[in-house]
This record gives structure tokens, C-alpha cells and sequence, in this order.
């Protein structure tokens, strides 16, 4: 796994040094700037998302501190950037939902109310399924489980039966809820679904989890 991780950073930075080379060719593109604001953040977190053993780390389980501030700080320049703009776009929808994520560093708390708010308008212009999944997991976080539930039904689940994270997060809040055998037959899709084996591993251990608990 270590060597995948390696494997993954070289192309992370390599996809960063490319959007920084179309920034200085399109400096007046908000969206190029959002597109980098979006991937600082995410490389921002890489060395949070395994533990020592190579166990994959949620976000929200994440250590804030080990978080990269500088790439954060550059990120966040970039997002405020874009929006003097005034075109707000997918790509810094999407940055500013991770720049809500990355404000727990500060202040220790995510704020789900406005993750849910740039969620909506992000639905306006991408209603894609990766999207949805989201907004559903940001939605339980501010109103409840059942909330959230509400949102994922209102997807076809046969249009979405290949799609791993609709069943992960779908697993997560049927578990909330107390519906074990539903939650168990979610994880299952979801294990099924999952390319990486250490989120595979990570969803084992919650079914697992939620079959103790019942």
C-alpha cells in the first residue's frame, strides 16, 4: 500500500504543477482557480487519510493537525480570489465546501448548516450522482439521519447500483437509525463495490460494528 500511496502522490502533485501552469495561461478564469482551491484541499489531507497500519481515516475522523496549513492557506487565497469574480462555478462549489471541512482546524467544529447551503447551489449546476451522495451525508449531519435517508430515496437505486459511495453512506445512516438489517444489506453493496481495499476494510469493520450494536 505504501508504494500505491507513492504512486498516488506523484500524480497528485503532478495534477496540482498542471492546474498551476493553466492558471498563469487563464489567470482571469475563476474556475481554474477554483479547480486548484478544490485539489489543495484534498492534497491538503493526504497524510490524515491512513493511519500508521495504512488504515483508511474518514474525514470526519481525521486528526486536523495533520492537516498541510500552508496548502490550506494557499487554497483558501485561490477560493477568495474566485469568487471576486463574481462566476460562481462548480469547481469552487465544490472548493468551498472543502474550505468548510478545513475550518475544524481552527475551530474544531464543521459547520454542516453551510456545507448543506453551497451543497444546494451545487446541485443547480451538477446534480450528479457523487453530488447527491454528498449533499444526503451533509444533510444527516445538520438535520438527522432520517433527513438525509429522505435525500438518497429520492434516487433511482437502479441507476445507482454500481455507484459505491450512494451504498456507503446509505449503509452509515440506515445504521444510525437502528435498521440493522438494512444497514447490513448497504454495506454489503458498498464492500462489494469498493476498488480500494483499505476503504473495503473500513466498511467491513463498520457492518461489523453495526451487527454488534443490534
Amino acid at each position: 500500500m505504501a508504494g500505491a500511496d507513492q504512486r498516488g502522490r506523484n500524480l497528485a502533485e503532478e495534477a496540482l504543477w498542471l492546474a498551476r501552469v493553466l492558471l498563469q495561461l487563464m489567470p482571469g478564469e475563476a474556475e481554474v482557480r477554483g479547480l486548484l482551491a478544490l485539489m489543495l484541499h484534498c492534497e491538503a489531507r493526504r497524510s490524515a487519510r491512513r493511519g500508521p497500519d495504512g488504515r483508511y481515516i474518514p474525514l470526519s475522523e481525521q486528526d486536523p493537525k495533520q492537516w498541510s496549513l500552508p496548502l490550506i492557506e494557499e487554497a483558501e487565497r485561490h477560493l477568495g480570489e474566485a469568487f471576486t469574480q463574481g462566476r460562481s462555478g462548480r469547481f469552487q462549489l465544490e472548493a468551498a465546501i472543502q474550505s468548510v471541512h478545513a475550518d475544524r482546524a481552527r475551530s474544531g467544529r464543521t459547520d454542516w448548516a453551510a456545507i448543506v447551503l453551497f451543497y444546494e447551489q451545487l446541485l443547480r449546476i451538477s446534480p450528479a450522482f457523487g453530488t447527491r451522495a454528498g449533499y444526503a451525508a451533509a444533510v444527516a449531519e445538520a438535520s438527522g439521519p432520517e433527513a438525509g435517508l429522505a435525500v438518497l430515496e429520492s434516487i433511482d437505486p437502479d441507476a445507482v447500483s454500481h455507484y459505491q459511495p450512494y451504498w456507503a453512506v446509505r449503509a452509515h445512516l440506515l445504521q444510525r437509525l437502528g435498521k440493522t438489517r438494512e444497514a447490513s444489506e448497504s454495506y454489503d453493496r458498498a464492500i462489494g463495490l469498493a476498488e480500494d481495499p483499505t476503504v473495503r476494510e473500513f466498511l467491513l469493520r463498520s457492518a461489523a460494528n453495526s451487527f454488534r450494536l443490534s
